[in-house]
């Protein structure tokens, strides 16, 4: 089967100076859907609605629309839980009977797997005016630029994410996403195989699980991780391929991210070395408008 790394590889050029590949143009299409998903929720979102609930809203909208495999099922986080605030476990990451209320900034986070295509997104919102989070997301485009901008200089992952972290600081934020599972700032994402059963383990596709295992292994023995983290496993340079990144900040119980698609590839023409898959979002919209 035609990994993503392969693909990047051999159809960088193709994606920057005329349009995306076959395989490149199946994950943005995965990848539009779910962050048109994350827009249409959001829309419908209401004082009252509990984040199991909007996380109900996502599995159904994508259910809809064909969707039948995910990365894993989607998340919502209201108020203070968009910075994480306490969680220990991960079983504090699933979605609660935590209400949404008036200016309470929210976070949705769906990955969902359509046509064998995978994407993992996340979008930050507020119900009504939240002054905070708007900052918060303003700030973050200097996180896309300085993430391209060190991949495509080949610094290694674990100096990237130290670099993020001293950005975070300086803006006087605090590094959400380190609260994940091994303090991931990204993942690989590939092909899955379709299935007409895919079952899941906690909250997870097996299929996709699967796939993230076999990276793991094949990389542990060449020395690279598909796990973008600030530990000795991810010091090696950006390995070829489409990684999910998320920088996700904190501020007082407000917290803001975006996730998408990082195209890396081993050209050594810094514009095709790497690449976001899209750069009409919903944050990039934003952040254009307010320029």
């Amino acid at each position: 089967m035609t990994t993503a790394a392969t693909t990047t590889t051999t159809t960088a050029a193709t994606a920057v100076t005329g349009g995306l590949s076959a395989e490149l143009s199946g994950f943005r299409r995965v990848q539009r859907l779910a962050y048109e998903c994350a827009e249409a929720v959001a829309a419908r979102l209401e004082p009252g609605v509990t984040e199991r609930e909007a996380a109900r809203m996502q599995r159904e909208w994508l259910r809809e629309r064909g969707v039948r495999d995910w990365f894993h099922l989607p998340f919502a986080w209201f108020g203070d839980r968009t910075a994480f605030v306490n969680f220990r476990v991960p079983l504090q990451f699933f979605p609660t009977g935590r209400r949404l209320e008036p200016g309470m900034p929210f976070i949705l986070d769906m990955a969902p797997v359509y046509g064998g295509y995978t994407a993992d997104i996340g979008y930050s919102g507020s119900l009504g005016l939240n002054p905070v989070q708007n900052k918060l997301m303003a700030d973050l485009e200097a996180h896309r630029e300085l993430i391209l901008r060190e991949v495509r200089e080949r610094r290694s992952l674990r100096e990237i994410y130290e670099d993020v972290d001293r950005l975070m600081v300086r803006q006087g934020y605090a590094n959400r996403h380190r609260a994940y599972p091994f303090g991931v700032i990204a993942h690989k994402v590939d092909r899955v195989r379709e299935r007409r059963f895919s079952p899941r383990l906690f909250g997870f596709g097996t299929q996709s699980l699967k796939g993230l295992a076999a990276d793991a292994l094949h990389g542990h023995r060449e020395g690279w991780s598909p796990l973008w983290s600030p530990y000795r496993f991810s010091d090696h340079p950006p390995r070829p391929g489409l990684w999910a990144v998320e920088p996700h900040l904190g501020f007082r119980g407000t917290g803001a991210k975006f996730e998408e698609i990082l195209v890396v590839t081993d050209s050594r023409d810094p514009e095709e070395s790497a690449f976001w898959l899209d750069d009409d979002l919903p944050h990039t919209r934003r952040w254009t408008e307010e320029k």
